[in-house]
């Protein structure tokens, strides 16, 4: 029974993540930004469940693939295209023509690129204890974080956020699959030294969500970037 605890948990981030995407078809970002979180919290768990159980399987990490896809490329993926929409109609309303058909679908380059770097992820043995490349729920957790965190912008400055969001699209997709290397969260052990960019980030994250709310994680997620930058190159 205990080797099917860690595929239910995945399953669990699939429904917050197909939850997720409802709330983006509805406009409903804050809700939306919730579901990813707790689809987030899943994925942690999955992983650590399988470690304390030692129930590993081709199965599980399959599943674990299809579920972020879901939950960390499609999803960000609708928040996005949402938000495009929204802003095309109100800069342009019915004289957008094909320019509100087709800037909107620049948001599907997050699924796109997420499946990318999940499939490179899978295959690629450096990484068993850091990343090469953005990890795909600090992808969506930003996407996710900024949209719920700036959206009340749209109406006063539709085309300078819309412009905004379409060059952080450029920026997010080359991120994913690039092969600047990023520090994992996961610690031996609770001491300062070796943790310090580890723990710059926890504290810091604190500060951004108490002071900027639902958007402080999207600078976390920038801050997360920056340090990582000092991260060794893995041949």
């Amino acid at each position: 029974m205990k080797r099917h605890i860690p595929n239910f948990i995945t399953c669990l981030n699939l429904f917050a993540g197909c939850m997720a995407c409802v709330m983006a078809f509805q406009a409903l970002f804050f809700h939306a930004f919730l579901w990813i979180l707790l689809a987030a919290v899943f994925d942690f768990l999955d992983g650590m469940a399988a470690r304390l159980l030692k129930a590993y399987s081709p199965l599980g990490k399959e599943l674990d693939s299809l579920a972020d896809v879901v939950s960390f490329g499609v999803a960000p993926g609708l928040i996005v295209y949402a938000v495009l929409k929204q802003i095309c109609s109100n800069v342009w309303g019915n004289d957008g023509g094909m320019l509100c058909l087709l800037i909107p679908c620049a948001a599907f380059l997050i699924p796109v690129f997420s499946a990318l770097r999940l499939a490179k992820f899978n295959l690629d043995e450096r990484q068993t204890t850091s990343f090469i490349g953005l990890p795909v729920p600090a992808n969506a957790i930003f996407w996710a974080s900024f949209i719920a965190g700036t959206t009340q912008y749209t109406n006063e400055n539709g085309f300078l956020y819309g412009s905004i969001t379409l060059l952080l699209i450029v920026v997010f997709s080359f991120l994913l699959i690039s092969e600047i290397p990023m520090f994992s969260l996961k610690v031996k052990n609770l001491s300062w030294k070796g943790n310090q960019r580890r723990y710059i980030l926890i504290i810091a994250s604190i500060l951004a969500v108490l002071l900027l709310k639902s958007a402080g994680l999207s600078v976390a997620i920038l801050l997360y970037i920056l340090l990582s930058l000092g991260e060794p190159r893995k041949r």
